[in-house]
């Protein structure tokens, strides 16, 4: 599994948020571009210690992320329309270009975490390695990449 990490990884996502543009469009879900690029900044904050979801997870939630967890960083791609957790959703319409210049500073940010050994642990999936860290971030803007066909 590429990681975030990784530098051409991280190259590789730079240019791939660099293809976008206001006009692309999803190939699946609800999200417009500058939605999805607000969206993707919420797990580099939550890793970088920026963002902590104002409500504690339901028992639910921690219950699916139980059995969510591994798929975060394995070499599986997500399903097409899988659920947002609630305060991870962006319905507000968002400024593309604004959304990507933040979206780009904390994949940069996030990539300079390379040489971190400890991680807080995630506020609903617990504790990861540095490597899982690494993995799940590249996973997630891939997916939200793909969504927008790049």
């Amino acid at each position: 599994m590429k990681s975030l990490f990784d530098p051409s990884a991280h190259t590789e996502i730079l240019s791939r948020v660099d293809q976008l543009s206001e006009a692309s469009e999803g190939q699946w879900g609800k999200m417009k571009v500058g939605q999805m690029l607000c969206h993707c900044q919420y797990p580099l904050k939550i890793g970088l210690g920026r963002h902590n979801p104002n409500s504690k997870p339901s028992p639910m939630l921690k219950l699916m992320g139980k059995l969510f967890r591994k798929s975060l960083y394995n070499d599986k791609p997500w399903r097409q329309n899988l659920p947002t957790a609630k305060a991870l959703k962006v319905v507000e319409d968002k400024d593309f270009a604004t959304e990507k210049e933040k979206l780009v500073t904390l994949i940069n940010d996030f990539h300079q975490q390379k040489d971190k050994k400890v991680w807080d642990p995630h506020p609903v999936f617990g504790t990861f390695t540095h490597e899982q860290w690494g993995q799940m971030q590249y996973k997630h803007l891939d997916h939200h990449l793909r969504q927008f066909g790049v």
